[in-house]
């Protein structure tokens, strides 16, 4: 199977209109409806169900999306692993999400420059959603993210676990209270995650404008513990939601990773959590234990010299 048709299908997977699709691509209608009924017709199956007014992926065509996405992303990140390998210096990039570190990102900086194998490190910022997408096209070695997460074609391990808190404008009624329960807030343990996400997508990734919202009065969220320690601020309080699921933490890296780098990148990171823990009196913030650091960790070798 060629790339070009499953780009042409991915397009129209996601803009679910032909002639949307066919501008993105920089092409015309016609030629890309040939290709994706040239594409049905070699797989033998039905990929879209058409309408004069509509446009629709089928169960096969859903399949589809998914292994396409990643099949165009590891080309995309073969072609950038081969072109960094052969660049005079070594590199090796670490996303993460600005303020989504639970302080961890500078311990980690530190230690790591310690370590035999290491070599330099740019941090790359992205979005919550993004940074595991980062990973799978090869614009970045490993990534520090929350849960849940696209674990496709990635390897993880758990650093931290850590409890959450309301933050709220400081004249909201429910800042007067010591501690929030989901049900004040109107949620149940299922929903948080697409209530965060609706809130991401109104108050912005940036944390800054998140609380200037929150204290403005405009916006209510739940963020991890850590960001009350770290983000005191006027007009915004923070109390304990002591029945919400935990704020999971966890370094991913590819799972075709050999690199004496990126290995010791995640040895490292899995240090400075446990030291974490430790001052927590050796468990998670949340008041549960982390699982232990699985040698599945430990087996990233090989090329010796590769980031």
């Amino acid at each position: 199977m060629e790339s070009r048709p499953l780009r042409y299908f991915v397009a129209v997977a996601e803009e679910l209109n032909f002639a949307r699709a066919a501008r993105r691509l920089g092409i015309s209608a016609p030629p890309l409806s040939r290709a994706i009924r040239r594409l049905e017709a070699d797989l033998g199956v039905t990929l879209f169900e058409r309408t004069t007014h509509s446009v629709a992926l089928t169960p096969a065509g859903e399949v589809l999306l998914g292994q396409a996405r990643f099949a165009l992303d590891a080309l995309e990140a073969a072609g950038r692993r081969t072109r960094r390998a052969a660049a005079p210096e070594r590199t090796l990039v670490l996303a993460v999400k600005a303020d989504g570190d639970a302080g961890l990102l500078g311990p980690i900086l530190e230690r790591y420059a310690a370590e035999p194998a290491a070599v330099p490190v740019t941090v790359r910022l992205g979005g919550w959603q993004e940074l595991p997408r980062l990973l799978r096209r090869g614009e970045a070695d490993a990534a520090l993210v929350h849960e849940p997460f696209d674990r496709t074609g990635l390897d993880t391990e758990t650093l931290l676990a850590e409890p959450r808190v309301a933050v709220l404008g400081a004249a909201h009624p429910l800042a007067a209270r010591e501690r929030v329960l989901l049900a004040d807030l109107g949620l149940r343990p299922g929903d948080l995650h697409g209530f965060l996400a609706e809130v991401r997508r109104e108050g912005g990734r940036d944390l800054a404008q998140l609380l200037t919202r929150v204290a403005l009065g405009e916006l209510v969220t739940v963020l991890p513990a850590s960001v009350a320690d770290r983000y005191p601020r006027p007009g915004v309080v923070y109390r304990a939601v002591p029945d919400a699921p935990p704020s999971v933490l966890a370094v991913a890296w590819p799972q075709q990773s050999r690199s004496t780098a990126t290995a010791a990148l995640v040895r490292t990171a899995a240090a400075v959590a446990a030291t974490a823990r430790e001052g927590d009196g050796g468990t998670a913030a949340a008041g549960q234990p982390v699982a232990s650091t699985s040698a599945r960790s430990w087996s990233l070798s090989g090329g010796p010299g590769r980031a």
